[in-house]
C-alpha cells in the first residue's frame, strides 16, 4: 500500500487529545472548524505551528503521519499563499473517515515554545 506523509501543526489541547488517541487519529474538529487541513510539507506546518500555535497558546508542535495515498485521491491540493503554502481540506464531517486511513502512528517531529517534547509510546 502506497502512503503519502502529511503534517498537521496543533496546539497543546489538540496535541492531548491526538495523544489520547493513542496517536492514531486527530480530534473533531469544534462547531466553528469546518475544516481539518493537514499540510504537505515540515516548512508550512513548522511556520504555523511557531508563528501562529506559539502565540495563540504557548506551544505548538508539527506532527507527521501517513496516510493510503488512494485515500487522498477525493481531496485536492489547495495553495493558501506562496508556493510552499499547500494544505489538503477535509470537510469536518469527514475527519472520523480520513482517520482510519491514517497509517501508524501520528509523531511528533518539531516543538516550539514548550519545556520540553511530549513522550511517545
Amino acid at each position: 500500500m502506497k502512503t503519502t506523509t502529511l503534517y498537521r501543526p496543533v496546539g497543546p489541547k489538540e496535541l492531548a487529545l491526538i495523544e489520547a488517541s493513542d496517536w492514531k487519529a486527530f480530534p473533531p474538529r469544534l462547531p466553528e472548524q469546518p475544516i481539518f487541513y493537514p499540510v504537505m510539507n515540515e516548512e508550512y506546518a513548522i511556520q504555523i505551528a511557531r508563528d501562529w500555535n506559539v502565540p495563540a497558546s504557548g506551544s505548538g508542535y508539527v506532527t507527521r503521519f501517513e496516510v493510503e495515498t488512494e485515500f487522498l485521491t477525493r481531496y485536492q491540493e489547495q495553495v493558501v499563499g506562496g508556493a510552499m503554502h499547500r494544505e489538503l481540506w477535509v470537510p469536518a464531517e469527514e475527519l472520523e473517515e480520513f482517520n482510519k486511513h491514517i497509517v501508524g502512528q501520528i509523531k511528533v517531529t518539531q516543538s516550539f515554545g514548550a519545556i520540553q517534547k511530549p513522550k511517545m509510546t
